[in-house]
């Protein structure tokens, strides 16, 4: 399913690096402390190259996150170069219900696309880099937080582990 390449997941840490975040962003993520999102919306654009690199539909774990992103696509010509810089594509927005057919990942049950957010992620992380995205929303105070079971995570990573 995924495949490593480092030097793609290089380009897209650089460029996410180098991202400039406006205050626009943030119009509709009120959630504190910031910093949090900030780095949680950093690591979901890292965790998107690998899945673009491999054509697959990740999951969103972290409302906040994707509002943040929302934002991020609203200044549309920041992200349009930002999707080029990071991942040589533009990196399209597939809401639930809202995907084209050709996308058939896009389809897939929304525990399938968690999965692979967490493989996606363990091809992204630096050494010792601990994932903020699945329990960001609680730690934020979101009112009905999304996220993803410590457990859970657990679990697929030991699947990932076992393949090794």
């Amino acid at each position: 399913m995924f495949r490593r390449r480092p030097d793609l997941v290089e380009r897209a840490n650089t460029a996410v690096a180098a991202l400039q975040l406006p205050e626009a962003v943030y119009k509709t993520c009120p959630w504190q402390p910031r910093e949090l999102i900030d780095i949680g919306l950093r690591q979901w654009l890292r965790c998107c190259a690998a899945a673009m690199r491999d054509r697959q539909v990740i999951g969103m774990p972290s409302h906040a996150v994707d509002e943040a992103w929302h934002g991020l696509i609203l200044c549309t010509a920041r992200y349009s170069v930002f999707c080029r810089e990071a991942y040589g594509q533009f990196l399209h927005h597939h809401p639930d219900g809202g995907a084209p057919t050709d996308v058939p990942a896009a389809f897939d049950p929304v525990c399938e696309q968690l999965r692979r957010t967490v493989i996606a992620w363990s091809m992204v992380a630096q050494p010792g880099e601990q994932c903020v995205l699945w329990d960001l929303d609680t730690r934020v105070g979101v009112d009905q937080p999304w996220g993803l079971d410590h457990l859970r995570v657990a679990e697929i990573e030991a699947d990932l582990a076992r393949l090794a």
